[in-house]
């Protein structure tokens, strides 16, 4: 069995490499998400695409959305409109459980991690997670050398 995390990162399959080249994508080796090309997922109505979805993320949605991820999603619409005249629009957004669905393909959504936004660039690979996997709230640890009192010896270092 994969323990790896989630089952659905395999559900993708491609003929051949993708590529975005600029607002519109390349038709070969257009990617497939459980049977269905990408065209085909952005133009399906939401009940059926809620069937394709793993389990919890298909429970969220049938739900419904909260106001605060209707908001994004209006907003996102309306930065697709402004993409297509050929400006480039970061939405930003504190909504980190939002589902990331077909229509937010080629999209760069500004992802609040605690203390900046984090821009993700949404790929195909990533509809059915959600936008706060792609954006880390915990910073790296780095270790770097011990300041003075750190230890009995550092003590005896000597001070520039």
């Amino acid at each position: 069995m994969n323990f790896s995390g989630s089952r659905h990162r395999s559900e993708w399959s491609f003929s051949t490499p993708y590529t975005i080249s600029g607002d519109n994508m390349s038709q070969k080796g257009e990617p497939m998400y459980r049977g269905h090309k990408l065209t085909d997922l952005v133009q399906m109505n939401m009940d059926t695409l809620i069937e394709l979805l793993p389990s919890r993320r298909r429970r969220t949605l049938k739900r419904g959305l909260p106001p605060r991820q209707k908001k994004l999603l209006v907003k996102l619409r309306a930065a697709r409109k402004q993409a297509k005249k050929g400006k480039d629009v970061i939405v930003k957004t504190h909504c980190r459980d939002m589902v990331i669905l077909p229509e937010m393909v080629d999209l760069t959504i500004g992802v609040h991690n605690g203390k900046d936004f984090v821009r993700v660039k949404i790929i195909p690979q990533m509809i059915g997670h959600v936008l706060g996997e792609f954006s880390s709230p915990m910073k790296q640890v780095r270790h770097g050398n011990p300041g003075i009192g750190a230890t009995k010896s550092s003590a005896y270092v000597p001070l520039k």
